[in-house]
């Protein structure tokens, strides 16, 4: 299907890796101009050369860290004047990475969820936005995670700072609603990232069998989904490619569960 992404410009905030290089996979497979940011140069200059290669033009890799504002604005006004003053998506796949009970995690790991969960997106979207006003059309994704509809006593400063992308997302549909700027969430499952295929590695599980992770899922989260496996990220990367395309011409404010199957209302 032709997405509408031909000689778009878009960025993909942790498209280094995982889901969000999915997506900006599907984004470049269609003819989008890419740009990942992450913080690891060298997984950025192999992304970009993958998105070159699936036909992206002017694909690149940012080194930033999107927690310091100011390096998020230096990287958009960079962006503004390669792309001539316009951004048509803006994709935030960045997650917290931690684990642990109320009780037991610290002021610093949840003031970390806050900032790598949050205010990195935050600042993200504040510097992306006067580019995505000039442009012809907009989208913003945002990722969120099936975990801020069924809780898991391990983790709630990821839930809580998911929580409150999806809070803020739904905030910024309205708030641009006038502008015709839609924006949507995505809430995965329990699919098979890079922390999550670690994470089963250190309990001894092969975390590359999504048969095995889903079996470790439900066992030590309690999350099983309907289909008896954990999804891959190139599953995730097509649907938020459709939220962020002109094909997606009315939905707005919505959070799109992708999980297989569960019991979320």
């Amino acid at each position: 299907m032709d997405l509408g992404f031909t000689d778009a410009a878009a960025v993909v905030v942790g498209g280094g890796r995982g889901m969000g290089l999915a997506a900006a996979q599907c984004l470049a497979d269609d003819g989008a101009r890419v740009a990942v940011i992450g913080r690891t140069r060298s997984m950025l200059d192999e992304a970009a050369a993958d998105l070159a290669r699936r036909g992206s033009p002017d694909a690149l890799g940012i080194v930033a860290d999107i927690r310091d504002e100011q390096q998020v604005e230096r990287v958009f006004a960079e962006l503004g004047e390669r792309w001539q003053g316009e951004l048509n998506v803006l994709i935030n796949t960045v997650g917290p990475a931690v684990m642990g009970t109320v009780e037991e995690l610290s002021d610093e790991q949840w003031r970390s969820a806050v900032d790598d969960g949050v205010l990195g997106m935050v600042h993200c979207v504040r510097s992306a936005l006067p580019l995505l006003r000039q442009a012809e059309w907009a989208r913003i994704v945002n990722l969120s995670a099936h975990s801020t509809q069924r809780q898991s006593v391990i983790l709630p400063a990821y839930t809580a700072a998911k929580a409150m992308v999806t809070s803020i997302s739904k905030n910024l549909s309205l708030l641009l609603a006038k502008d015709e700027i839609l924006v949507n969430v995505v809430s995965p499952g329990s699919i098979a990232s890079e922390a999550l295929v670690g994470w089963a590695d250190s309990i001894g599980v092969d975390g590359t069998d999504p048969y095995a992770l889903m079996s470790a899922i439900d066992e030590h989260f309690g999350h099983p989904a309907h289909l008896p496996r954990a999804g891959l990220p190139e599953e995730i990367g097509p649907v938020i490619a459709f939220l962020a395309s002109r094909r997606n011409s009315y939905m707005t404010g919505a959070n799109v569960n992708v999980d297989g199957g569960s019991d979320f209302v």
